[in-house]
């Protein structure tokens, strides 16, 4: 078992194609591997998933993994085994023989990895199951991803996780990891706590993702067409969130009627017509999805370019997952959300349908802390690092409070007259409380505490009721006030609260005027010089995930597809020093993707021509102007050096993008007829279906040029 750095380094680079670790990944590897409990709090995108599945394939015997979607857990089976990892799921959707074929698999120690739904995992025939496990071959580890699912405390409770108490009475001896990508301090003491956890390793990463530019717009009656900026602007692909399943069906057909290729997504609809829309958009056959929070955690796509909220979110846990969506890749993003008072009765209407009130308590706490969010001044990402405990300075350079300041006041007497206030209340009551007493309210419960005799009652009659709401969360935010996190909204004083009392500290407010629209914030970063050798190597990725009916991003994702644009390595060893190409995708795709990259620095090599349509690049035209002069496919990869697959791309590309292509010399117009009507009746848009359908009697390439061609007819031709 690997023991040093440097070994560990090697094995990431064998399995996962990267050189190094991120922040943290390292340390919780080795606690793994020294079989401790760990909890881990990491956020979208920081690299959770490799916390486990890297120890997973260096320790002896099978870890299972649960995860609460079945689409989930198949993506990262399918993904997993994309790299050449051994690893498997048992679920609903198999038949018996299938469930005892991978049975079978899992004792003949041909599976590194199994991924289980929690009910699934704690039912007595599948516990006997991993008795016999343990007693063959060894479980390695327990793996609790989503782990906050726990926990009452966090934002999206199930109770059958609450049953996974039973694997550490069970097998005392086999570690636990815990995973989150959100959690406050209350919800991780909770899943240790609920997990019987043994003096875990705790490793909590910083929530803040420097790619992700956040902003708040209030919704007004031009609030759809600044939806629809957003949307053309950024590009690429999106999530738009919505709070009803009617709002979600009438703005998605809206985009649609706008020329958006967007399609709905919520709990009202059947599972099947879920699962096409979700797989059309993460296999980029279209560009938005408009959904309720019923798409959350089933979603693995790292190119999301934008998350729009067009509702106020619940909570800020709930916004902060959900926003995460944007980025995974590291790339930037945006991040939208539209906020009215509208929302906030309509989510305190589903708070009054809990049954417990203590749920309801705990709701409408979040709930304030979201309105905090929506309505604050401050740096947006020192209000949300601030509820899960992480302190940050401000001045981010990411946010519209940031990028768009509005006018900063000196509010230190107010402040001092505040948390006085708070102080001879003796700190047990919320801010709503202390506000009365400042403005002078003779309300019952003012009286009945005797805080009409304070000498801070009515002191604040010169400010209205929203500006003290102002100056208490902008107190909260800066660190200079504290607020219970137990459900019940309690303000309490720290040291620094003490030094603005004390006249040692000042205090600052963002005071907001007239409101204007933060103007659109764009990406800084240049486009690449290799922009279109990126659309190659983009178009090469979309072909090969049609044949394989995968997601492009399980091929290579964009960090990866640019490094090679950037780098533009011409042997199979300098292609396998890329971080993101481990050695099982450099012996799979490492050919073709080189012949690309070569066939690009060829052509620049080379006199270009000057005058080239936008939609091919001149290495295309090359391939166009031999096949015009009757060159067979094979004649053309000879005269050009080229592998015949790559000439194949060639003339798909020019089909697809209505070029003077002779089809009937590429394939006979019977063939061609066979593969249309294979179209016709599936109905899809891979090429892998199409082929099983026709027995394997038809060519990857001869499916290709025809898609290509039929493609080509929807559109209007380019001139040739």
């Amino acid at each position: 078992m690997p023991a040093t750095g440097y070994a560990l380094e090697k094995a990431l680079k064998r399995y996962f194609g990267y050189d190094r670790f991120r922040p943290l990944q390292q340390e919780i590897v080795e606690n793994a591997l020294a079989n401790q409990d760990v909890v881990v709090i990491m956020p979208t995108g920081g690299g959770k998933s490799l916390c486990f599945q890297l120890p997973a394939l260096l320790k002896s015997g099978l870890t299972v993994v649960v995860s609460p979607l079945i689409a989930l857990m198949q993506d990262q089976v399918e993904s997993l085994r994309n790299n050449g990892i051994p690893a498997t799921f048992l679920n609903s959707t198999l038949s018996r023989t299938a469930q005892r074929s991978r049975e079978q698999a899992i004792l003949e120690k041909k599976v590194k990895l199994l991924y289980m739904a929690p009910e699934r995992l704690v039912g007595e025939p599948f516990l006997q199951f991993l008795d016999l496990i343990q007693h063959e071959i060894g479980i390695a580890g327990f793996v609790i991803d989503e782990a906050h699912c726990i926990s009452a405390w966090g934002h999206d409770f199930r109770p059958e996780y609450r049953q996974l108490q039973i694997l550490r009475q069970r097998y005392p001896q086999v570690p636990i990891m815990a995973l989150t990508a959100t959690a406050t301090p209350r919800v991780r003491q909770d899943i240790s706590q609920q997990l019987t956890l043994q003096n875990p390793q705790v490793h909590v990463a910083s929530f803040n993702r420097p790619n992700l530019y956040y902003e708040v717009r209030h919704q007004n009656r031009n609030s759809y067409n600044e939806l629809l900026q957003i949307i053309r602007q950024e590009g690429g692909s999106g999530i738009v969130y919505c709070l009803s399943r009617r709002q979600v069906d009438e703005l998605a057909e809206q985009l649609r009627n706008d020329g958006i290729s967007a399609l709905p997504y919520h709990a009202g609809m059947t599972d099947e017509d879920r699962r096409q829309n979700q797989t059309r958009f993460i296999r980029d056959e279209i560009s938005v999805i408009v959904a309720t929070v019923a798409f959350g955690m089933g979603i693995d796509k790292p190119d999301v370019r934008f998350v729009i909220h067009y509702n106020l979110p619940r909570n800020l846990e709930s916004y902060y997952q959900e926003s995460g969506r944007a980025g995974r890749d590291g790339e930037p993003a945006r991040c939208t959300l539209f906020y009215s008072y509208r929302d906030i009765k309509t989510i305190e209407y589903f708070i009054d349908q809990k049954p417990d009130p203590d749920d309801q308590r705990i709701a409408r706490q979040q709930l304030r802390r979201v309105v905090d969010y929506a309505e604050g001044t401050d740096c947006r990402r020192s209000i949300q690092l601030s509820y899960f405990g992480e302190s940050f300075p401000g001045n981010c350079n990411g946010c519209d409070n940031c990028c768009y300041p509005k006018p900063v006041e000196d509010w230190t007497i107010e402040a001092q007259k505040f948390l006085s206030c708070v102080a001879r209340c003796k700190q047990r009551f919320g801010s709503n409380h202390i506000i009365d007493v400042l403005r002078g309210s003779k309300k019952e419960k003012v009286r009945r505490n005797g805080h009409d005799r304070l000498s801070t009652h009515g002191i604040g009659k010169d400010k209205s009721k929203e500006e003290w709401r102002l100056l208490a969360r902008s107190l909260i935010h800066q660190g200079l006030l504290e607020e219970t996190t137990d459900g019940y909204s309690v303000l309490k004083l720290n040291q620094a609260s003490w030094e603005v009392m004390r006249k040692q500290r000042s205090v600052f407010v963002v005071v907001p005027k007239e409101e204007k629209v933060a103007a659109s914030v764009q990406s800084s970063e240049a486009r690449e010089a290799g922009e279109r050798l990126l659309q190659e190597l983009r178009s090469l990725r979309k072909t090969i995930a049609s044949e394989e009916s995968i997601p492009p991003y399980m091929v290579f994702p964009d960090s990866t597809l640019r490094l090679m644009a950037q780098k533009q390595p011409q042997t199979t060893e300098e292609f396998g020093e890329l971080s993101g190409v481990g050695e099982y995708k450099r012996q799979k795709y490492g050919d073709r993707f080189l012949a690309v990259l070569r066939a690009h620095k060829q052509s620049q090599a080379s006199q270009k021509p000057k005058n080239r349509t936008p939609n091919t690049s001149s290495t295309h035209e090359i391939t166009l102007e031999l096949h015009r002069q009757g060159l067979s496919v094979a004649d053309i990869a000879r005269e050009r050096n080229f592998k015949e697959s790559t000439i194949a791309d060639h003339l798909a590309k020019l089909l697809a993008a209505g070029y003077d292509v002779d089809l009937n010399r590429l394939i006979s117009p019977e063939r061609q007829k066979a593969i249309l009507h294979a179209v016709d009746v599936l109905g899809v848009s891979f090429m892998k279906p199409i082929y099983e359908y026709l027995q394997h009697q038809y060519t990857y390439n001869e499916i290709r040029w025809v898609m290509s061609w039929y493609s080509s007819q929807r559109s209007p031709k380019q001139s040739s």
